[in-house]
């Protein structure tokens, strides 16, 4: 293979550089090996694949053996369209392998379309894909690994939330905001994530925030304009009315979802499952009322202490009620909520009643056992012509 055909990709992939690939033929230098996309087709479930030059592929061999053959110890959890594992190469560094179900129902058009979407966006807050394998009936998607596993890992859990002060906790609400408004304005493709939440937040070393889990992404071309579904995946407390109820979804429905993470963020608790705490049918509507009340420091999460500003808090609740509200016409863009967030000159509207949810998740692949947490569990999108 011509070298000037190929694109190494190594360690610097991962730093933060807002751009998305040209379309290079890439050969990834994994493990001191270099690995080709020219995989045979009867390598590829049957089917020919045309040599793309979107499609960074890496050899099962080299997954097998970073894997210990997708051993139970390595097993990192179970994801919307199957199970991830932890994996480490021969040189030390440590990656994600996302195995595809059989049973899943992705055909392998589907799984081209997640690969070459994916690869092209690059962005500090986004889960990186490094590569993905399509040999014997193999359909694997590598990842780059998380290593303080995901947000709501430490943000519901008593004994880890006090990590989280509230400088830590503005750097990850803004980190959010940034990927969300990537994925929406500022890619090449349109892209709504629709299952926006605290276990979709991965955290590297450095508790950076990163958005993974784009199964329910859709692109979609021309204005922010709603489009239908006939199939309502997500988590109720983090779905948009109009998705929950209608099936309508647009770039505002991952606001409404941002709103109710950054709610739970500055809070320390659940919208979902919030009526069990005899407060309100949901943290959205107990913070309204609080808010109302001019109580809305009392919301504020016991941990943060002293290291909460009031004035910052009570600004990152008023943006999160105009999130959430219940008119999606009415929801900020995630571009003005980065404006919010980053000025204090800026002013804010006053907020109206938002909508209230409250619920269980609805996603019926989603078998994670014993914890909400994604770890690493990210599933397949569907990409659309432009």
């Amino acid at each position: 293979m011509g070298g000037d055909r190929h694109k190494h990709i190594n360690n610097s992939i991962s730093g933060g550089e807002e751009k998305e690939s040209k379309g290079e033929v890439v050969l990834l230098d994994f493990d001191g090996g270099r690995f080709n996309y020219d995989y045979p087709s009867e390598n590829l479930h049957g089917d020919t694949l045309a040599k793309s030059k979107d499609l960074p592929l890496i050899g099962l061999e080299l997954i097998h053996k970073a894997t210990q053959h997708f051993s139970e110890e390595n097993k990192l959890g179970q994801g919307g369209l199957g199970p991830v594992y932890r994996g480490t190469l021969a040189d030390g560094r440590e990656i994600a392998v996302k195995r595809l179900s059989r049973t899943s129902g992705q055909g392998l058009e589907e799984f081209k379309n997640e690969v070459t979407l994916i690869a092209r966006l690059q962005h500090r807050n986004l889960v990186r894909l490094l590569g993905c394998c399509l040999e014997g009936n193999e359909s694997l998607l590598i990842y780059e690994y998380m290593p303080n596993k995901s947000l709501d890992v430490f943000l519901f859990d008593s004994t880890t939330s006090a990590q989280l002060d509230w400088k830590t906790r503005l750097n990850i609400i803004n980190g959010i905001a940034r990927g969300i408004s990537y994925l929406h304005e500022d890619s090449r493709l349109r892209i709504i994530h629709r299952d926006l939440k605290p276990s979709n937040v991965l955290l590297d070393s450095d508790m950076n925030p990163k958005i993974s889990d784009f199964g329910m992404a859709r692109i979609f071309a021309g204005s922010e304009n709603g489009t239908n579904t006939a199939r309502i995946v997500g988590s109720y407390g983090y779905m948009a009315p109009e998705y929950a109820m209608e099936g309508l979804y647009s770039i505002k429905s991952d606001v409404y979802s941002f709103g109710v993470v950054l709610l739970e963020i500055i809070t320390g608790r659940k919208n979902a499952g919030f009526h069990l705490s005899g407060m309100g049918p949901s943290l959205l509507s107990h913070a309204w009322q609080s808010w109302n009340e001019g109580k809305g420091l009392e919301l504020m999460d016991p941990l943060l202490g002293d290291s909460c500003c009031p004035d910052e808090f009570l600004r990152c609740y008023h943006i999160g009620l105009l999130c959430v509200q219940e008119d999606a016409s009415d929801r900020p863009t995630m571009s003005s909520v980065i404006v919010m967030l980053k000025s204090e000159s800026v002013s804010l509207r006053q907020p109206e009643r938002p909508a209230f949810s409250v619920g269980r998740s609805t996603n019926q692949h989603e078998t994670a056992s014993g914890s909400s947490s994604s770890v690493n569990g990210l599933t397949a999108s569907i990409a659309l012509p432009r």
